[in-house]
């Protein structure tokens, strides 16, 4: 309990936390590879970055390959279409948190990415670039930047690979141009997909918008169950940069401002901190590339952080799960998006330090970070923060699209719950509050279908699976307003199993993805269970058992799906009284 009654000794931790980003930037110990294997390439298992799987399973396969060239790739999936062994892809970082890198089974084969990593034509001309699918976005933008060109919308994050983007339709924030997804700058894909004997066993496909537009379009965003994605062509554009500045104001007219500011700013977002009345704005605009200024954007929680300061700080997030300790977490979630916010998330005017705003810098330089990948290994003395080898961060992600013409209700939905409990979601500013992001239609049959903001909520998850949350009904409450009030579209890569339960109704193109894969890949040797469940030819995404929605991976319609020994009841919710949420009584009884 000390840690809960000092807010100096916090202040020193996080001080001393940020202090270390920003002086030992290149020192950290980078993640271990996501697929392990207990003989050399046989006998292997596969998580996810953050180490454990949203159902907490284990995914096994009996071999993993490991193809670098295309002729590998070829000749790996004909052997294993002979035989008739279930594939699924992995990539080098696995950050992908629900389940699609996971085959059925113990004697599927993984076919892992790592080592198609490497560009294969740029066309200053043309202005494209052809890569391996294995390529991290980094490697992507610093290759673009090289021949003077530039993608003009990405993740923030640049440890996903070309592949992973695709298989996800992973995005960045803008409603200009084509929107912010980067599979709608993709202008061909070529797909290495179960064959017959007269293809050998395996085919190659060259899609493109103009020769095979409905093939394209479905493998645009092809949550990996059409093939191996072996190279792509992006259409990129002549460099530019981009001025930058952040802006803390209160959140009174916020849902009037979420409306018009994408259509102001070009690269807008917004970080809101609700139970804080705040909200960050995000002014980020295009300018011309001779502009004077050389800044840089390495988002301070991307950076290496030192694992002893990070167990300090589960330590006590765990220390105020058990106590309910809101008030401690109200206090710390303060103290850390105020002190973000001074130090400029990680800003710098010349890559070395912030002189002021606005800060001016090259599309590559501050597009995406995250500079505890580019490291060192230093025996894990620091780390990413979420590194499942040390005592660090561990959360559920809840990640979804609301119509831009729906926004507006769904934050007044947010700011009821507030009025009931002012300190109900200081838990998700421990982790930088609400993270809000533009997207627009892409043609993608499973891409978004509207503009829309997308809300990524990311928050505390228990090592226990059957312990409670503080306040876990007023997130649960969120997520099912977005789910079903609102018909949010989940994000692929992202979310508890709860968002996937019958997620492919919400899609119009869906059965023309289905064809397109029924095409492909006739006896659904790149299918799982889970990719069946989430686009509604087997199962259930969802999994009833006792304690279940605890975790989301299911919706609570009895009291035994909660924690009830625990004093936690399935109850309606507050606001949108259609919810099933896991609330705390006072009396078990009740």
């Amino acid at each position: 309990m000390a840690f809960r009654f000092f807010p100096s000794y916090w202040r020193i931790v996080l001080g001393l936390c940020c202090m270390f980003t920003l002086v030992h930037t290149a020192l950290s110990t980078p993640p271990e590879d996501p697929v392990r294997c207990v003989s050399g390439n046989t006998d292997c298992s596969v998580t996810n970055s953050y180490g454990v799987f949203p159902d907490r399973s284990t995914c096994r396969a009996a071999n993993i390959a490991y193809p670098t060239t295309e002729a590998e790739l070829v000749s790996i999936v004909a052997a294993a279409t002979k035989a008739r062994r279930k594939m699924r892809v992995t990539t080098r970082y696995s950050h992908s948190i629900p389940k699609l890198a996971c085959t059925d089974g113990t004697d599927g084969l993984f076919i892992s990415t790592k080592f198609l990593n490497h560009t294969v034509q740029a066309d200053v001309g043309a202005m494209t670039l052809t890569v391996e699918s294995g390529v991290t976005l980094r490697q992507l933008i610093t290759e673009a930047a090289k021949v003077g060109l530039a993608l003009p919308y990405a993740p923030y994050w640049w440890g996903l690979t070309v592949g992973g983007m695709l298989g996800t339709g992973a995005h960045g924030s803008s409603l200009w141009g084509k929107g912010s997804a980067v599979h709608d700058y993709v202008t061909e894909i070529k797909i290495v997909s179960p064959g017959s004997v007269n293809d050998g066993f395996a085919k190659v496909r060259v899609l493109s918008e103009s020769t095979t537009p409905v093939e394209f379009n479905a493998a645009k965003v092809s949550l990996g169950v059409l093939g191996v994605i072996s190279q792509v062509t992006f259409g990129l554009q002549p460099m530019f940069k981009r001025s930058l500045k952040y802006v803390m104001k209160n959140d009174l007219d916020f849902d009037d401002q979420v409306l018009t500011l994408g259509e102001k700013h070009e690269f807008a977002d917004f970080v809101w901190l609700p139970s804080q009345g705040k909200v960050v704005y995000r002014m980020d605009d295009r300018v011309a590339v001779n502009t004077p200024g050389n800044g840089l954007y390495d988002f301070l929680p991307f950076r290496s952080q030192p694992s002893a300061a990070l167990a300090i700080i589960r330590s006590s997030e765990e220390k105020q799960e058990i106590f309910r300790d809101a008030t401690g977490k109200c206090t710390e979630a303060t103290l850390i998006s105020s002190t973000l916010f001074s130090s400029s998330y990680g800003l710098t005017n010349n890559g070395i330090a912030f002189t002021g705003y606005p800060v001016i810098g090259s599309q590559n330089r501050m597009m995406t970070s995250g500079s505890c990948l580019d490291s060192l290994q230093d025996g894990l003395t620091t780390a990413c923060a979420w590194d499942s080898r040390i005592k660090g961060e561990f959360y559920h992600q809840t990640c979804f699209s609301i119509p831009l013409t729906q926004v507006k209700s769904f934050i007044t939905d947010i700011k009821s719950l507030i009025k009931i409990d002012q300190k109900s979601l200081c838990g998700l500013e421990l982790y930088n509050g609400i993270l809000m992001r533009y997207v627009t239609a892409s043609p993608a049959y499973l891409g978004k279908d509207t503009e829309a903001i997308d809300f990524d909520l990311t928050y505390y998850r228990a090592k226990d699976p059957l312990t409670p949350r503080l306040y876990e009904d007023f997130i649960e409450e969120i997520e099912q307003i977005a789910l079903f009030k609102y018909n949010a579209l989940p994000h692929w890569g992202k979310n508890r199993n709860v968002a996937f339960d019958g997620v492919i109704k919400k899609y119009k193109n869906a059965s023309a993805f289905l064809k397109v894969k029924e095409s492909y890949d006739p006896d659904g040797l790149f299918s799982s269970e889970w990719t069946d469940q989430i686009l509604g030819i087997k199962g259930n995404a969802t999994i009833v058992k006792d304690g279940c929605a605890l975790e989301g991976l299911c919706i609570c319609s009895e009291d035994a799906h909660c924690a009830p020994t625990k004093g936690y009841m399935c109850r309606p919710g507050k606001v949108y009284k259609e919810a099933r949420v896991c609330t705390r009584v006072r009396d078990i009884n009740a």
